[in-house]
């Protein structure tokens, strides 16, 4: 009878979730093999049968991170009206974030200095792009929106979306301001200004 699989992807995932919440809490100093394996209660042995080291940890982690962001984003289908689905990436993004604070900081910041994504992960975050690209596209092409290079107007939604939700996760806002009430007002507004008049 074969000895039972212990070092399972319960456990890799386990191990992901805590080294982006030691990453984004505490940040790289914080993670080490030996801290990450002794805070989901494993071996270091397990962390290396699973990911072959740091460097390949690191990598699994941002590929894990913006792999979540992609499933979220796909739960969109596109509609017949782009401008409402930009409205809608924007609402997704933020839940996305709030529903995984731990894996936002890695996805969006240079959060382990000199550390450099392998390139598949690189291209697959590459790719969590794409649907506002195709929104704002299909947005121009109907008419909606003004005919701007579309990169230009999705890189404006996104930085504003980007910002606000930053802020929010950061703790950066003055007393008694919230971005929950305000926050589709704010897509919609942005939204509004690539209108074609």
């Amino acid at each position: 009878m074969p000895r039972p699989k212990t070092h399972d992807d319960a456990l890799r995932a386990r191990l992901l979730h805590r080294a982006g919440e030691l990453l984004s809490t505490e940040g790289p100093g914080a993670l080490s093999l030996r801290r990450l394996a002794a805070d989901v209660n494993t071996s270091t042995t397990a962390v290396y049968s699973l990911f072959g080291g740091k460097p390949a940890l690191l990598d699994a982690l941002y590929e894990e991170a913006f792999r979540r962001f992609g499933e979220r984003l796909a739960t969109l289908p596109p509609t017949d009206d782009p401008v409402e689905d930009i409205v809608r990436l924007g609402l997704v993004y933020r839940d996305s974030a709030l529903a995984d604070p731990q894996f936002y900081l890695v996805m969006f910041s240079k959060v382990v200095p000199n550390f450099e994504p392998s390139e598949d992960t690189y291209t697959a975050a590459a790719q969590t792009f794409v649907p506002l690209l195709e929104s704002v596209a299909r947005a121009i092409e109907a008419g909606a929106f003004v005919a701007e290079p579309q990169e230009r107007i999705a890189l404006s939604l996104w930085g504003m979306v980007h910002g606000l939700v930053s802020l929010e996760l950061n703790g950066n806002l003055p007393p008694g301001v919230e971005i929950a009430p305000g926050y589709e007002q704010a897509i919609r507004a942005q939204v509004e200004g690539w209108r074609r008049r």
